[in-house]
């Protein structure tokens, strides 16, 4: 398909998304000259929208494996195929362990099938399950081929449906292992070990970490014969989900092992990104930022948002919003206010003090909450959605959001209150997908030198940057 047709194809997609849920009969337009006047008359009528000087326009990109590149950051934006990636994605933790029995492996295709027809380009999921039941890990460097088999089709299959992957290495909770389970590794070894925070100290348990990291980088797939290290498949690594070191408030152990791991990361795999999987609490390198903090214990977690960015290896920023388990469970307009605060502040620091992306890798809020409905969350997703708009339409560091979390029908006993499930959530659905929409258009850079002209190209901005979603 030639660019102009890809730009027209795309830009119809995106308006006809639009009429669809203003009500808008688009189904009556016989050719592309009506189309595009009803567009216009639309725009040239309708109260809800203001145009604002954007910056991005839209050029093909290929659907075959020469396009299916490694995504990079570069300033502070994603780029791949020289062309700008921004993310909208999502979190399903347990799609290794589905994977590892038959009975459940559908679930993982189905999974992806559903969040690709909604746009969702990015799966955040653990590459860790240690020392439990179905455990990838079993004691250190040893393994379950079974399992490890389970998340080789994990990546493929997300290649399928065009979903790359943040591999996540290690928990700082308990659940699926942790680093509990690291220092129970150690003190069986013979160790004295007394707190789970020796994980990022003692060299022993260092070494276990190291080595797990090897193991993983280097897997060939099972399924593709792809090493992990060379599949772009892999959007990054994440050294650890939410590290917290709170027997350090000073932040210095994490940040020496934040440094030291990083590095090594890079030392086995140059090509993919690192990030840490941190949930943005600031600390005392940044005094004057910890007034953005949800609370005063924020300050103590032994984490600090700007030093640790800083080490050398990282490449983007990781933050959480989780309103609802910081301020208070009962919700209200101070959630949205702080996860707007939030963002805005983290977004400002990743182009003043870090120069890279920033991803709010995890963000929802959940049904058990005291007054909680499901219009509240479709607000709280607009509000994310929007701020990370605000943030592209002026080239900044605001690279994407992360969903927590999506599920497959048939799966609600895994569901922490948070889960989402597109086919029971039309108007959440509908959010994502017209966000994806306008990820894409951005994604896709045409030089707009085609007949659309760049009065339709002013047109098409209206709708990227208006204030309604």
């Amino acid at each position: 398909m030639d660019t102009c047709k890809r730009c027209f194809i795309l830009s119809l997609v995106f308006f006809m998304v639009f009429f669809e849920d203003l009500g808008t009969n688009v189904h009556g337009f016989q050719g592309e000259e009506q189309i595009e006047t009803a567009v216009e008359d639309f725009l040239d009528h309708s109260p809800h929208f203001t145009t604002t000087q954007g910056m991005y326009d839209v050029e093909e990109v290929g659907d075959d494996d020469d396009d299916w590149q490694m995504v990079r950051a570069k300033g502070n934006q994603f780029v791949v195929n020289g062309q700008p990636f921004y993310v909208n994605g999502f979190n399903t933790y347990w799609l290794m362990v589905f994977a590892a029995d038959q009975s459940t492996r559908g679930k993982v295709s189905e999974l992806f099938q559903q969040a690709s027809s909604v746009g969702l380009t990015v799966c955040r999921t653990w590459a860790f399950n240690d020392g439990q039941w179905r455990a990838l890990q079993k004691s250190p460097s040893v393994y379950d081929e079974e399992v490890f088999k389970a998340l080789d089709f994990v990546v493929s299959e997300a290649k399928k449906y065009k979903i790359r992957l943040i591999l996540s290495l290690v928990n700082n909770w308990d659940a699926y292992g942790g680093k509990a389970q690291y220092v129970k590794w150690g003190n069986a070894s013979g160790l004295n070990l007394t707190s789970d925070d020796e994980f990022f100290s003692h060299p022993t348990l260092r070494s276990y970490y190291k080595s797990n990291v090897k193991a993983v980088l280097n897997r060939v797939n099972t399924f593709t014969n792809i090493t992990y290290k060379n599949d772009p498949t892999i959007f990054a690594w994440e050294l650890m989900n939410e590290p917290r070191c709170t027997s350090d408030p000073s932040g210095d152990t994490l940040q020496s092992w934040i440094a030291e791991m990083a590095a090594y990361v890079k030392s086995l795999d140059a090509k993919h990104m690192v990030e840490i999987g941190l949930e943005g609490f600031y600390g005392p390198s940044a005094p004057a930022r910890t007034q953005f903090n949800p609370n005063s214990y924020a300050t103590q977690v032994g984490t600090d948002f700007i030093r640790n960015h800083q080490a050398l290896g990282v490449d983007f920023a990781s933050v959480h919003i989780y309103a609802d388990s910081w301020i208070s469970p009962t919700i209200s307009d101070a959630h949205l206010e702080f996860t707007k605060s939030w963002m805005e502040a983290h977004i400002e620091d990743a182009e003043k003090y870090l120069g890279m992306p920033v991803i709010f890798s995890e963000f929802g809020v959940s049904r058990k909450d005291p007054g909680y409905n499901s219009s509240y969350r479709d607000t709280l997703i607009m509000t994310v959605y929007k701020t990370l708009l605000n943030s592209t339409k002026k080239g900044g560091s605001g690279a994407g959001s992360l969903l927590w979390q999506l599920f497959p029908d048939g799966t609600d006993y895994m569901d922490d209150g948070y889960a989402i499930v597109l086919a029971k959530s039309p108007s959440t659905s509908n959010l994502i997908s017209l966000h994806s929409t306008r990820v894409a258009i951005f994604n896709s850079r045409c030089s707009w030198k085609c007949r659309w002209g760049c009065r339709k190209k002013n047109s098409l901005e209206t709708f990227l940057y208006h204030d309604d979603l």
